[in-house]
């Protein structure tokens, strides 16, 4: 069975899209490999979303399928 879960992918200006890799520092923790991300639930990456939406970066929720 497959469940949907979420990664966030964040674009500075030109450079790189960069994912969220650790939430529980200050200020949040970015990876250029996906495959590092932090996959997490709905409420929470949106949560991170909003966080990050007052920075000079865009963030977006990606969905990603994982197995149980």
């Amino acid at each position: 069975m497959k469940n949907t879960k979420f990664v966030v992918k964040v674009v500075r200006g030109t450079r790189a899209a960069e994912y969220v890799r650790r939430i529980d520092a200050s200020p949040v923790q970015t990876t250029l490999k996906r495959n590092l991300a932090l996959v997490m639930g709905k409420l929470t990456a949106e949560d991170v979303v909003n966080s990050l939406g007052n920075s000079r970066c865009i963030p977006e929720l990606v969905p990603v399928q994982v197995s149980d």
